[in-house]
């Protein structure tokens, strides 16, 4: 007994060294990035870092739902679209300015979230849960269809304002209309505050709930979890995380489609980054989503053949790295 008390005591003396570590990761990466704009001012390559740095927000979030939870949401990309059509229509008919929709649309799909959260966790098979997510976000697609009076369904929702310009002490005001460069700075500054986020909450105690009833939810009651607050809080969080990008999103490509935001096609991309770079662990997500995004994009020049090489490059790396590639690849101490 006293072996196996001393190797739970060292884990847990570990196991904030390797949060460190991966913090120190993402800090790392996050100012490499952060000077791209001064080397290379392709307006291309600007706009592809920032789809990557949205992927790995979105991918993110419903890791911490899916690889830390366990809760096997395949309805992510509702919460994406509700964010988006949300901030997009509050500015556009409410004249608000997009800095506030930006929140308003996450919180609206936090809602949303703790709406599908709480009828869905009677559930506790994973399948169940996966059908009743999917169908919660084809019924969105659905309704986005057809309220053609309010969203223009398949025909696009356009004329959504872009971000107001904004005063930041010390270096001026940012316009960004027709610019790249802002946009590409307010994604990395919400990237960064969301794995901060993230960083924190997997290293907090109600990240260790959530991986307790990850692993055995019988055990994690045992221990005195409160299994439906546990599940419901990620719901909520996950789903707010995933609007804000949904919010950016609207705003930054200024034109919106339910096939585009609301479709399986999202959800299929949500999960292959997942899969590539690891689930349930703290920088696969980002690895995955930042390797897939960059790949799609520079396999354009093949054309039509293009989807069929990315799919069977999945096929590959899926077969042959089933834990992800962080698993695979990095050191041991580097992977969280």
């Amino acid at each position: 007994m006293s072996e196996v008390t001393g190797a739970v005591a060292r884990a847990r003396l570990a196991l904030p060294a390797r949060l460190v570590e991966g913090g120190r990761a993402y800090f790392w990466v996050a100012a490499a990035i952060a000077v791209v704009p001064a080397i290379s001012a392709d307006p291309y390559f600007i706009h592809i870092l920032i789809l990557s740095m949205m992927h790995a927000a979105l991918v993110s979030s419903w890791n911490l739902l899916t690889g830390y939870a366990g809760l096997f949401s395949f309805g992510h990309q509702a919460f994406f679209g509700l964010g988006a059509y949300v901030s997009a229509l509050m500015a556009m008919r409410l004249g608000l300015s997009p800095w506030l929709t930006l929140f308003a649309g996450g919180v609206v799909a936090a809602g949303a979230g703790l709406l599908i959260a709480l009828p869905c966790l009677r559930l506790r098979a994973p399948p169940y849960i996966a059908i009743a997510t999917l169908g919660f976000a084809e019924i969105c697609r659905f309704v986005a269809t057809n309220l053609v009076g309010l969203t223009r369904g398949e025909l696009g929702l356009w004329g959504i304002p872009e971000m107001t310009a904004l005063t930041v002490p010390g270096v001026g005001t940012l316009s960004f209309t027709g610019q790249r460069v802002p946009y590409f700075y307010l994604m990395l500054g919400l990237w960064v505050a969301i794995m901060a986020l993230l960083y924190r909450l997997i290293r907090s105690p109600f990240g260790l709930a959530l991986k307790s009833v990850r692993d055995s939810q019988d055990a994690a009651e045992s221990l005195g979890v409160d299994i439906t607050r546990t599940k419901v809080a990620a719901f909520v969080i996950s789903a707010f995380l995933a609007g804000l990008v949904g919010s950016f999103y609207a705003h930054y490509v200024l034109i919106l489609t339910p096939s585009a935001v609301l479709s399986v096609g999202v959800m299929v991309e949500i999960v292959a980054m997942t899969l590539v770079g690891g689930l349930g662990t703290f920088l696969g997500p980002t690895l995955g989503a930042f390797t897939l995004t960059l790949m799609l994009e520079y396999l354009r020049a093949l054309g039509e053949y293009r989807l069929l090489i990315y799919g069977a490059l999945l096929i590959v790396i899926i077969l042959f790295m089933p834990e992800g590639a962080v698993q695979r690849l990095l050191p041991r101490r580097a992977r969280f």
